[in-house]
């Protein structure tokens, strides 16, 4: 009996071994392909380049306005010449040509200075992500340029010719309004028209066939061909009937039903800056540890010739 028990001892002994031999082979596999570590220690990940937001960042109008002036202290002057209208005439009964005078109109505008400045630590710096010195160079000039624009729009804003309502849905008509306003004042179609639009104005726009069809323009506003670029390098402005479509996020009124948009010729407002003289600092103060990044500039704004811009009020508040 003692025996049979010692044998079985044995029996049990060798099957654990054998069992032993089948299944660690198993359990190595497992553990170098199946099994998932976790570790406790997590380490936040940042990217070095920073991702700028979505703001307007370059004047979209200053090329589109006058910008020469007689700079005289803290004031621009813009001549405005014509012959006032004047008709030919015959000699008069004493065999004289009637002489007459031009029609010289001086327009000033006050030119004030806009800054931009922007400072931070070294402990904002070292402790944000990406460049913070290179975020503040670019944050400052984008500040400045849009100063450069909405003081244009503001100017813009003053005309007292008007098309449209606030019940005025934009439409190719409307457009058309807006030319004849300025073809009755002569005001001549030579390339140097601009429409400034709300987005919804253009939304609605390029759902015209004289709009978007191939018959009636050359760029188009959704055919993307190598020989078509459409808006790949025309990211913001397009030309439709020898006029200049540039929309424009900054708009009075955006998204209501009392929006502002503008056709006006380039003749008809004048923006004055010191360009030259534009000032972008950049420096480090020593003393209180932190940098700095300051932008200024001088300028002005002046609607020179009220009949070359027609203020267009439209409902927008569909595409808001």
């Amino acid at each position: 009996m003692a025996s049979i028990k010692l044998f079985l001892k044995h029996l049990k002994v060798l099957a654990v071994c054998l069992l032993a031999e089948i299944l660690w082979p198993i359990k190595g596999y497992v553990d170098r392909n199946l099994t998932f570590h976790l570790d406790t220690a997590f380490q936040t990940q940042y990217r070095d380049e920073f991702i700028a937001g979505f703001e307007q960042r370059e004047s979209l109008l200053r090329a589109t306005v006058t910008t020469d002036a007689e700079i005289k202290g803290s004031t621009a002057v813009f001549l405005v010449a014509d012959s006032g209208d004047a008709e030919a005439k015959t000699r008069g009964v004493n065999g004289l040509i009637p002489a007459r005078a031009d029609n010289n109109v001086q327009n000033s505008c006050n030119i004030t200075e806009w800054h931009d400045l922007v400072r931070k630590t070294n402990f904002n710096i070292l402790s944000s992500q990406g460049n913070q010195r290179a975020i503040m160079q670019q944050t400052t000039m984008a500040v400045v340029n849009r100063k450069i624009d909405s003081q244009i729009i503001t100017v813009l804003n003053t005309g007292t010719v008007t098309v449209g309502s606030s019940s005025t849905i934009p439409n190719v008509d409307l457009f058309q309004h807006a030319r004849v306003k300025l073809s009755n004042a002569s005001v001549p179609w030579d390339s140097n028209i601009c429409l400034l639009c709300q987005p919804s104005f253009l939304s609605y726009l390029e759902q015209a066939p004289e709009f978007a069809n191939a018959q009636y323009v050359n760029v188009k506003p959704y055919a993307g061909e190598d020989d078509n670029p459409s808006w790949r390098d025309r990211p913001m402005a397009y030309r439709w009937r020898n006029t200049l479509i540039c929309e424009h996020p900054n708009l009075p009124g955006k998204g209501t039903s009392s929006e502002k948009s503008f056709m006006y010729h380039k003749a008809a407002v004048g923006h004055a800056a010191n360009t030259e003289a534009m000032d972008s600092e950049v420096g480090y103060n020593g003393e209180q540890a932190y940098s700095y990044a300051r932008a200024s500039i001088h300028m002005g704004a002046v609607l020179m010739q009220n009949e070359g811009d027609v203020v267009i009020t439209h409902d927008g508040s569909a595409r808001a």
